[in-house]
């Protein structure tokens, strides 16, 4: 008898933390979609769901990604350029011509 009483008294408390524990669970599963954390199946794994926008956003990305790359590699070939002319012997001799006209000048 006692035992019956015992369980009648816990049963509120048992749902309400059931619920509270469910309702926890779907909040931080909307919060990670929300924010794009990936989701995790029951063995801890990530699992990220397919729409329509991720995988255009992927696409978009990658394509931006090879420009920049593109890009990039247009930069190291003209910083290439500025290096070689720089380390050039003749942009020193000019340099130094200039240098010593402009200090003819100012005497």
């Amino acid at each position: 008898m006692e035992k019956i009483v015992l369980v009648e008294a816990l049963a509120p408390l048992l749902a309400v933390g059931v619920v509270s524990i469910s309702i926890a669970w779907v909040t931080t599963t909307w919060m990670r979609i929300k924010n794009g954390y990936p989701l995790e199946n029951s063995w801890g794994k990530a699992v990220y769901p397919r729409n329509d926008q991720a995988v255009e956003r992927v696409k978009l990305l990658t394509q931006e990604n090879a420009e920049l790359r593109a890009e990039l590699g247009s930069l190291k070939d003209r910083l290439g350029n500025v290096e070689r002319i720089v380390t050039d012997s003749g942009y020193h001799l000019t340099n130094e011509i200039d240098r010593l006209r402009d200090a003819k000048e100012a005497n």
